[in-house]
């Protein structure tokens, strides 16, 4: 291998294949060839020298990269494909490449999801350890008092989504606020900002404390904002928006600790 030798997943994701950890996986299923000879976890290929290949496809690194805000509506899988013939929000947009939403939506959910072939970034803003910001407005039943507030603000001990799933355990602190003059009959709009995302989570914790959610809106993922799209309606990102959100990445936080530890006090 010369110089410029990376890491297959890294390439991969770089070439708009999902984050480091979708990319390894893609390894790991046998799908990639290093120069003809099948590559394994761990190998290692200089894109301007080697040709790697994915199903056979010929994988070129892009120097430039794609980022879009998508509406997503309510009925549309916030994936990339799927297995099951669903639509999905990378249908949403009649555009050429490898585009991957940055995170999680339910489809019973609407809102904000980014698409990019920006693997890094979306490692960046999906991995558990960098903790990015992100906000919904959620309709619940039922009148939440300021005690539901609290025990959601402190944090709720899940249990396991179903018996195959490990993502129990107890919630991070999470900012709940009532959205005044957001009024319904049937029941309380919240604000709800978090900084993780496991399956379903805020419709777990609202129904575990008696207030199942009927509507949530993702309206911001770190520093971008949902805005004026239309659900089905979707953009590209400004240059001051990208700008913004790779502003953000940053090493995680048990790494910041690690190194300010290693300087001393100041």
């Amino acid at each position: 291998m010369g110089a410029g030798a990376q890491r297959l997943q890294k390439i991969l994701a770089a070439a708009g294949y999902g984050s480091r950890r979708a990319c390894e996986e893609i390894v790991a299923q046998g799908r990639v060839s290093v120069n003809g000879r099948q590559a394994r976890l761990g190998d290692s290929a200089d894109p301007t020298r080697d040709t790697v290949t994915v199903d056979g496809k010929r994988v070129r690194v892009q120097q430039t990269h794609t980022y879009i805000a998508v509406n997503k509506p309510k009925g549309v899988v916030g994936t990339a494909s799927d297995d099951r013939g669903r639509r999905t929000v990378r249908e949403l947009v009649p555009l050429e490449g490898h585009f991957v939403p940055a995170g999680r939506l339910d489809a019973d959910s609407e809102g904000l999801v980014l698409l990019t072939d920006d693997g890094d970034l979306v490692n960046q803003l999906t991995h558990p350890r960098y903790e990015h910001e992100k906000e919904y407005e959620v309709l619940v039943i039922g009148h939440v008092d300021e005690a539901t507030l609290l025990r959601w603000r402190r944090g709720v001990d899940l249990p396991d989504s179903d018996e195959n799933t490990r993502d129990g355990g107890r919630t991070l602190p999470a900012r709940v606020e009532i959205l005044h003059g957001r009024g319904a009959s049937e029941g309380t709009w919240l604000c709800v900002t978090m900084r993780e995302g496991r399956k379903r989570q805020i419709r777990r914790v609202a129904g575990l404390l008696g207030h199942p959610v009927r509507q949530l809106t993702r309206v911001r993922i770190g520093t971008l904002r949902l805005g004026t799209l239309k659900p089905g309606q979707w953009r590209h990102l400004t240059t001051k928006e990208i700008s913004n959100l790779k502003s953000q990445m940053r090493a995680p936080k048990s790494e910041i600790k690690k190194q300010q530890s290693k300087r001393g006090p100041r």
